[in-house]
This record gives structure tokens, C-alpha cells and sequence, in this order.
């Protein structure tokens, strides 16, 4: 994970914790510019279906704009997420990044992720901060083959 927090006391798992994530005063600040770079692992292979992301309201020009999410991709840096081609790039309208839309995720690109890769290439004002309040994954378990439901067929 590659991500900023501020202030000092906050955690970057505030946006992704249910709850945490509600709270206004926990907020991702970029640190030097206004990209972001935020990598997620998961315990097991999931489905991803969607993605919101909502930005400070009370700093409507600093909500992230330009998105590109990498999926399985361990090693990303900076450079390779603006230059590498992204599993799904898309641009947030300063209405969806105030509300934290969902914005859907393509079935056959999300299907089996292990790791996803958030990009926030620039902000909505293209001033030299980004804040994000909520990064909210929606999905499940991805799909999983149960060896003990697998029963002998007559004849065979």
C-alpha cells in the first residue's frame, strides 16, 4: 500500500473499515502531489463487482477524479500505474465523488482478484491534494469448488 494519512493518528484502513469509513474527520490525503496509490490484498481470490469512492465534501475540488485499477499486480509503482495499461480506468464526476457512487466492475476483469490496485491519477479542482473518505468494494468470495460435494454418478 502506498498512501498517506493525515492527520498523523489516522490509519489508512479507515476508509475501508465499515464504520470507520463513515466518520468525516478520517480522511487519505496525498502527500506530495495529487496521485494516490492504494494496494489492497485479499485473503483469498474474490469477485468484484463495483467500487465507490467518496471524496472530502468539504473539499469538493480535492475528491479524486481520474481512477485506474490494476488487478494483480504486486509490484506497481507510480509510473507503471500511469503509464501501463489498467484492467479499468474511469473518470468520477464531481456529483458521483461527493456521494461516493458505486461505479460497476466488469464480471470477466474482476472475477478472481487477489490483489486490486487503486490509481488516483489527479482530483476534481487539479490542485496538489487528494482526500478520500470511503473506498468501498462491492462483491464477494470469488468462486470455490467444493471437492466434498462431489458425488458418483451410476454407470460411471
Amino acid at each position: 500500500m502506498v498512501a498517506s494519512s493525515q492527520p498523523p493518528t489516522s490509519q489508512f484502513s479507515s476508509p475501508l473499515t465499515q464504520g470507520l469509513r463513515d466518520e468525516a474527520s478520517l480522511l487519505t490525503v496525498s502527500d506530495t502531489d495529487e496521485q494516490l496509490l492504494v494496494t489492497i490484498p485479499f485473503n483469498q481470490a474474490v469477485k468484484l463487482t463495483s467500487l465507490a469512492i467518496k471524496g472530502d465534501p468539504a473539499a469538493g475540488a480535492t475528491a479524486p477524479r481520474r481512477v485506474r485499477l490494476f488487478v494483480d499486480r504486486p509490484s506497481l509503482g507510480f509510473s507503471e500505474a500511469e503509464s501501463d495499461p489498467a484492467t479499468h480506468e474511469f473518470v468520477l464526476s464531481a456529483a458521483d465523488a461527493a456521494a461516493g457512487a458505486a461505479t460497476p466492475l466488469r464480471a470477466a476483469k474482476f472475477s478472481r482478484v487477489t490483489q486490486l490496485a487503486v490509481f488516483v491519477a489527479d482530483n476534481q479542482g487539479g490542485g496538489e491534494e487528494t482526500r478520500i473518505m470511503s473506498l468501498v468494494l462491492g462483491g464477494g468470495a470469488g468462486d470455490t469448488f467444493d471437492v466434498a460435494a462431489i458425488k458418483k454418478v451410476d454407470g460411471e
